[in-house]
């Protein structure tokens, strides 16, 4: 499965939640807004959601500064 998040192309060898995505990339506890083709996925929904091949998504961080 490919899959673009944050603009780079990830391959996978099988499908996986949301959340499962987080943690093989190890920044599941980064990450506080997650999108899929520019909708919006709860974060109650990272763990039953399972993004299709070719799907972007994108996976943000708050950022603290001041």
């Amino acid at each position: 499965m490919q899959l673009i998040i944050n603009g780079e192309t990830k391959e996978f060898s099988q499908e996986m939640s949301l959340k499962q995505i987080m943690q093989s990339l190890k920044i599941e506890d980064k990450v506080m807004a997650a999108a899929v083709n520019m909708e919006i996925i709860k974060k109650d929904d990272w763990d039953r959601f399972t993004p299709n091949d070719k799907d972007k998504l994108e996976l943000l961080q708050f950022v603290g500064g001041g």
